[in-house]
């Protein structure tokens, strides 16, 4: 019998309009996404922020794994929980990874795509310097890593915030660390967050890697771990109109890093590909 528990426990749904989900990525939370929220539902749009599952100690479901394929029917299985036949899907980090998946897995369910500090999966390429940089993807999976990464008041945190953001500072970097910790404070929460990381296969699904024929755009930043010409690479994997946008200087949260200009550009990239 399938759990009553839905997908993802709701942060925000507000506004009137067509839909625009916004999904956050690791470390991170949805409250991420307040600022550029309240800028969209003021244009016009009905915006829905979830908790990725296992985010609030409300979603975790412990019969349902963290697989890629199972992440992104999360996103189909909100969408029906919210009677929307589809929507724009605008994601960071693995938010980005799950919009991927989702719209390969069920095109006909996304509107529009924006992708953020995450290129399109069949464009990323190995290389030694990538792997060095995103070597959390095989230290998070470890055992105990859970334990190590909660060390010193949630030290992991803060590493990777400085590792991933080197010119990010200030009081909305603050709070957005702040955020995490008092989200992974609850151990439970912290083990499933990082158990995206353990589901990780070596054997990516093709069938979250098609390209992809809807409106979309890749944004990404020139101090990132992925390096900006894989933004630019995305191009490849899309059948229909895709703009790519590098944001000088930002890290690996460039919607929040430079929030004002991301802000624009999307507002602009949605009015561009307004819906009948």
């Amino acid at each position: 019998m399938a759990s009553s528990i839905p997908a993802m426990e709701i942060h925000r749904d507000e506004g009137e309009g067509d839909a625009v989900v916004l999904l956050h990525g690791f470390p991170d939370t949805a409250a991420t996404w307040d600022g550029i929220a309240n800028a969209l539902v003021a244009d016009g749009h009905r915006v829905v922020v979830p908790h990725l599952r296992g985010y609030t100690a409300a979603s975790i479901r412990p019969d349902r794994p963290y697989d890629a394929r199972t992440l992104a029917e999360d996103v189909i299985g909100l969408l029906d929980d919210l009677g929307l036949d589809s929507a724009t899907l605008v994601g960071h980090d693995w938010g980005a990874s799950m919009a991927y998946g989702t719209a390969s897995l069920s095109p006909d369910r996304v509107d529009r795509l924006v992708g953020v500090a995450i290129p399109h999966p069949r464009t990323l390429r190995p290389t030694p310097a990538l792997l060095w940089k995103a070597r959390h993807f095989a230290t998070l999976r470890l055992p105990g890593a859970a334990q190590v990464f909660a060390l010193g008041n949630l030290r992991g945190v803060d590493t990777l915030y400085r590792r991933w953001a080197p010119g990010w500072s200030g009081p909305d970097r603050d709070a957005c660390v702040a955020n995490v910790k008092a989200a992974m404070a609850d151990r439970d929460v912290l083990d499933a967050t990082l158990a995206y990381y353990r589901a990780l296969s070596p054997r990516p699904d093709r069938a979250l890697s098609h390209r992809l024929g809807m409106p979309s755009l890749v944004v990404g930043g020139t101090r990132d771990l992925v390096p900006p010409e894989a933004f630019e690479h995305s191009r490849s994997a899309f059948t229909g109109p895709v703009d790519v946008l590098i944001l000088d200087g930002a890290g690996h949260w460039p919607h929040r890093e430079r929030e004002p200009e991301f802000v624009d550009a999307l507002r602009a990239f949605l009015d561009r590909t307004r819906l009948d």
